[in-house]
């Protein structure tokens, strides 16, 4: 599953008239698999850079099954509970618009937006209520956003 940056930032570049890479700093890639071990999760990532090595931009790869491992490391809160699977994972990011996937499986691209595309495509940035993600977290990637898409809406956090 495709999910996020790419995603939203090239609705919003569409939306705006910019060139399709602007404020792309990377492409996220993720799965869910049961086997939580970094070594399982480091051969896809070294499979994956093989196979991408020619974007233009990093694509990051990552196991949601492993997201509790880390979160509370990364992000100084309480990690979620374990995710069952990579839509669990989209319902919880830090801002309702990035809240989107893509999976390209079964005759061809499915899209998961779980609170709609609303707010994508109205270009408003809100804190998705159902998140885990810190205040800071929310606020450094939509203050990042502004900066590129200054026709964004930013809703303060209000939780």
């Amino acid at each position: 599953m495709a999910h996020r940056g790419s995603a939203v930032q090239a609705a919003w570049n569409g939306l705006t008239g910019r060139p399709p890479g602007t404020g792309v700093r990377d492409a996220d890639l993720f799965y869910w698999d049961g086997d939580t071990s970094w070594d399982a999760e480091d051969a896809v990532i070294r499979r994956a850079a093989e196979l991408f090595a020619d974007v233009p931009v990093p694509v990051e790869v990552r196991n949601e099954a492993r997201v509790h491992l880390w979160y509370a490391d990364r992000f100084g809160t309480a990690a979620p509970a374990p995710f069952t699977d990579c839509r669990q994972a989209i319902d919880s990011f830090a801002a309702v618009c990035c809240a989107v996937g893509v999976t390209v499986a079964d005759g061809g691209p499915r899209l998961y937006a779980p609170y709609g595309l609303d707010d994508l495509l109205g270009m408003v940035v809100r804190p998705n209520p159902h998140s885990p993600a810190p205040r800071h977290v929310y606020e450094t990637k939509a203050a990042r956003w502004q900066a590129v898409w200054p026709e964004l809406t930013v809703l303060p956090w209000d939780r």
